[in-house]
């Protein structure tokens, strides 16, 4: 037998589409703007704020611009420097005095000349610049008084060269020289030796660019970076400001204006988008066995369940606590829950890595969004509990807090009430993952028709109404529904089907023999006449075919899940009830011709999957048995291998995915089974009972 059932061009060109959709889908979502924030797009440098801003989430950054800023104050700050007072200048500068003083000196004792001569030869000299009342003054002094200004000159000449003076400081300091000057000196005098000094004070201090740029340099390395924070809540720019670069800056960091998209952006979610779109259908095409694939509805369901918790992710991505909230787990649970655990694990993995791409949070969101979501499924296990749900709530809250403390903590600080809202934000996500799958579920179950395990649990129970129609109206048949239904699971554990909608599926199979019960022979009581015997062909074998278009009917009535009526219908596949067929034949001496094979075809159609497979083979294989009453393991087998080697025969199976492994795992664990129901038992001789008069009266003798 074929390993793959060819899957219908009809079905695989939906599957291509829908995986083109959603991949298309989630390419859109991941290069839109993110976050249910206000985006501020029009806002710029230099606007007037129309209304007061205010920071939608808690947030620390270095900010670039305001360290900038402060850097250049420093640098500002830095006052030109100038390299250190010159000692020659100063030597030189004395020297010109000392040789001026005593040119002056030589032209006071020069008798030859007339007082006349003398005063123009002082104001001659080329580098003081005496006045005449200083000249007056010089040549009235006495020479001690003389020598004294001389020394003193020197000595405040000396005095101020030791100081730096700059280019444009000069004149400030020749206005100081007065000051200098020994208080002994009286007021002719000192502004004698001012006069005298001041010509000879000159810079001795010069720019140094050099030395500037290294201050500047050291004064901007000074400056740490500036870390700005705001609380939710908290004025950015209040209504009428100016808005600055700084402000900005808080806007793109809170994502409230934002860059236009970069085409490295672009590629990076293209990519991410094409490597999870190839992952889904690689793995499933690897396991040939997924029939839930093939239908629609459900390859609907799962795409519109993607899109929608991936795009709730994407909208509460930008704040602060609320994407660690946000119960993407559900998403999960909700596959495990509706299909399988494995479709669960297949695409909560590309889920939690798209909900998650690109963001500045992504290296602590993914471990996050993924690890609690396996852990949440794997805790849920079959979902056939409401306990299931609940534990897998406590593993989603437990596991997202611990891939937190891995990845999420030791990169920010937090106080106590930052860990408690860490703490509150988790265990809302694992208790709104498990109410919103557990409701979803329902949700799903009750208007598309889903099966899940919680209703197969739930209608499986002995007080489910047409159940309790189904025992009370046909109890021969309510019991050959459990035999086979015992039968059927414990293969479809074997072959890895689903047992526990193999078992459901097998309860109610007959249920159509309800509605005339007494015409089926497990139903009549022993020693009755049977009804076959003496009826028509045709119509008798209309009867028995009209159980399967019967129980259709009731499981409509009682709103029992699509997947269920498929075992009904497809139990007996498109086989003939051959028992009437050779009646009818018999009846016709054999002409095929006088017979239509087609009044006594089941109206199928085939078994479309294993767990109807399962049940086709089981159905028959215990009607068999109960007739035959094999005794030993080699009848139990021969019958069982004759049952699916006839199924076989019809083609019944040509859809199903059983591969021959399969078959054999079946055939063993029928044997086993029906082994254990048709076992041989100790026939004990028949032994006489006494009487209980006599007995007493013995065991009184005995006394």
């Amino acid at each position: 037998m074929n390993t793959r059932a060819p899957v219908p061009r009809r079905i695989r060109i939906l599957q291509y589409s829908l995986i083109a959709i959603v991949g298309l889908a989630s390419f859109g979502i991941l290069i839109s703007p993110t976050g249910l924030s206000p985006t501020l797009q029009a806002v710029s440098e230099g606007d007037v704020a129309q209304s007061t801003i205010k920071s939608p989430r808690d947030i620390e950054y270095v900010s670039e611009i305001r360290t900038e800023e402060a850097r250049t104050a420093a640098e500002s700050a830095v006052q030109p420097v100038y390299s250190l007072p010159d000692p020659a200048i100063a030597r030189e500068q004395i020297e010109r005095l000392r040789t001026s003083l005593q040119n002056i000196t030589s032209i006071r004792d020069n008798a030859d000349l007339t007082t006349d001569e003398t005063r123009e030869s002082l104001l001659a000299l080329s580098d003081l610049r005496l006045k005449a009342e200083t000249v007056d003054y010089l040549l009235g002094i006495s020479d001690v008084r003389w020598d004294a200004v001389q020394a003193e000159a020197v000595r405040v000449l000396e005095q101020v060269m030791r100081r730096a003076i700059y280019d444009d400081k000069v004149e400030v300091t020749q206005a100081g020289i007065s000051a200098l000057v020994s208080l002994t000196f009286n007021e002719p005098q000192t502004e004698l030796v001012t006069e005298l000094v001041s010509p000879f004070v000159v810079s001795n201090s010069f720019f140094s660019q050099e030395l500037t740029d290294a201050a500047k340099l050291a004064a901007r390395e000074a400056i740490q970076p500036i870390v700005q924070t705001y609380k939710a809540g908290e004025t950015i720019v209040p209504a009428g400001e100016i808005i600055t670069p700084a402000d900005v800056e808080a806007f793109q960091q809170l994502g409230m204006i934002r860059p236009g998209q970069r085409w490295e952006d672009i590629a990076a979610a293209a990519a991410m988008v094409l490597l999870c779109a190839a992952f889904v259908p690689a793995y499933f095409y690897r396991k040939p066995r997924t029939v839930f694939l093939n239908d629609p509805k459900n390859l609907l369901i799962i795409s519109l369940i993607f899109i929608f918790f991936l795009a709730g992710a994407r909208l509460f991505a930008e704040r602060t606590l609320a994407p660690y909230g946000y119960p993407i787990q559900a998403a999960a649970l909700l596959f495990t829950g509706l299909f399988s655990l494995e479709v669960g694990l297949v695409f909560a993995i590309p889920l939690a890595i798209l909900a998650a791409f690109g963001l500045p949070n992504s290296y602590d969101l993914i471990p996050y969004y993924m690890f609690s979501s396996l852990m949440g499924l794997l805790a849920l296990g079959p979902a056939r509990r409401f306990w299931g749900f609940v534990r897998a709530g406590i593993a989603i809250s437990f596991s997202g807090a611990a891939a937190l403390l891995a990845f999420r903590i030791p990169l920010i600080t937090l106080d106590w009430l930052g860990i408690l809202q860490y703490v509150g934000v988790i265990a809302f996500a694992g208790f709104s993952s498990a109410s919103i799958a557990l409701l979803l579920q329902y949700i799903f179950a009750q208007i598309l028709g889903l099966t899940t395990a919680l209703q197969l649990l739930d209608i499986s129970r002995p007080d489910f109404p047409l159940l309790q129609f189904f025992l009370r109206n046909a109890p021969g048949t309510y019991q050959h529904s459990l035999q086979v239904a015992n039968l059927a699971e414990q293969a479809a554990e074997k072959i890895g089907a689903d047992p526990l909608l193999t078992r459901v599926g097998a309860l109610f199979h007959d249920i159509g023999k309800a509605l005339n019960p007494n015409f089926f022979i497990e139903n009549q009581a022993q020693g009755n006449l049977n009804a076959h015997n003496n009826a028509n062909p045709e119509e008798v074998s209309a009867t028995i075919v009209r159980h399967v278009t019967d129980g259709v009917q009731l499981a409509k009535k009682h709103r029992l899940p699509r997947r269920l009526q498929d075992f009904i219908l497809e139990h007996h596949g498109t086989l003939i009830t051959h028992y009437q067929y050779n009646q009818a034949m018999e009846a016709a001496g054999g002409d095929v011709t006088k017979v239509d094979i087609e009044k006594f075809r089941y109206p199928g159609p085939r078994p479309a999957s294993r767990e109807t497979a399962l049940l086709m083979l089981a159905d028959a294989s215990e009607a068999r048995a109960r007739a035959e009453r094999p005794g030993s393991d080699d009848e139990i087998r021969a019958l069982v291998t004759s049952v699916i080697q006839t199924v076989q025969k019809y083609n019944q199976l040509d859809d199903t995915l059983l591969t021959l492994r399969d078959l054999k795992l079946i055939t063993e664990s029928f044997v086993t089974t029906l082994r254990g129901t048709y076992h041989p038992r100790i026939q004990y001789p028949k032994a006489a009972v006494p009487d209980q008069d006599t007995t007493l009266l013995v065991s009184r003798k005995e006394k």
